[in-house]
């Protein structure tokens, strides 16, 4: 088979790593993982389809032994995204709606033992796709709210950073809704780098890190905080390149890909397997 469209992919070797973060559909639990997660399963509730891989890999290295299954398409962002260029509410309800419907699918199909929401634009869903599944007894977790905890607790100044646009006004208001929730005054202030979610979307993950990494040295160059907030899952890719943030920058940097599935593990093994 040709391969001119991915002149540097080597195609076997990509469909075996790809198969190796991901797995296939199967019944029984993970061949071997951490006691107390093993045999556990958890719903990905995810904003489209691309950022399945980035769930399945984070997933496997904060919860080895747990069986992912992963929902959400492309049709939810493209819909989001094309709301926030009319400059309509967004997320939009429909969008919200999709996600009580994926996540009752993960629940009654898949029997998951919690869903979460890995979406930072689709945080706005979180209270509605909770109170959804409270009729089953399974809890619901947005991924960016113990990133948030962690950076309202430290206190100070907390630099915000995006890539993508739709984003932005939903995690600034759980920030604010955690700061209140949690009856603490924060301080922050953002940064949208665009040329790193399109050296993103190009496949370039280096250049996305070092686009993100250059833009919090200009923004703290220019004024103190006391850590960085990631505000999407895809972001966690800067660890990749820059895995000390504290050598690099000096402060601490917040993934919620560390934080959301750190906590997603304690919350597992704090639960009976429901099958």
């Amino acid at each position: 088979m040709s391969n001119t469209r991915f002149p540097s992919t080597d195609p076997a070797q990509l469909f075996s790593d790809y198969l190796r973060v991901t797995g296939i559909a199967h019944l029984g639990p993970e061949s071997s993982g951490k006691p107390g997660l093993v045999g556990k399963r958890l719903g990905l509730l995810n904003g489209s389809s691309w950022i399945t891989l980035w769930s399945n890999y984070f997933g496997r290295l904060y919860l080895p032994g747990v069986h992912l299954v992963n929902a959400g398409n492309e049709a939810i962002q493209l819909n989001f995204m094309d709301a926030h260029q009319k400059r309509l509410p967004c997320p939009p309800q429909s969008n919200i709606e999709a996600f009580i419907r994926y996540a009752r699918d993960l629940v009654e199909l898949a029997q998951v033992d919690l869903v979460l929401i890995t979406c930072s634009t689709m945080n706005r869903a979180y209270p509605q796709v909770a109170d959804a599944l409270k009729h089953y007894s399974v809890p619901v977790l947005q991924i960016d709210q113990p990133m948030m905890e962690r950076a309202v607790d430290q206190g100070g100044k907390i630099l915000v950073v995006a890539t993508h646009g739709p984003t932005v006004n939903s995690t600034l208001a759980l920030l604010r809704e955690t700061a209140s929730r949690l009856g603490k005054e924060v301080a922050f202030s953002g940064t949208t780098v665009e040329a790193a979610w399109d050296y993103l979307a190009a496949g370039d993950v280096p250049g996305h890190n070092r686009a993100l990494a250059q833009a919090i040295h200009t923004h703290l160059d220019r004024e103190p905080a006391s850590c960085v907030v990631l505000a999407q899952l895809s972001m966690a890719c800067l660890l990749f390149s820059y895995g000390d943030p504290l050598v690099e920058f000096g402060i601490p940097v917040y993934t919620s890909a560390q934080c959301g599935f750190e906590k997603v593990c304690e919350l597992l093994l704090a639960r009976e397997v429901r099958r």
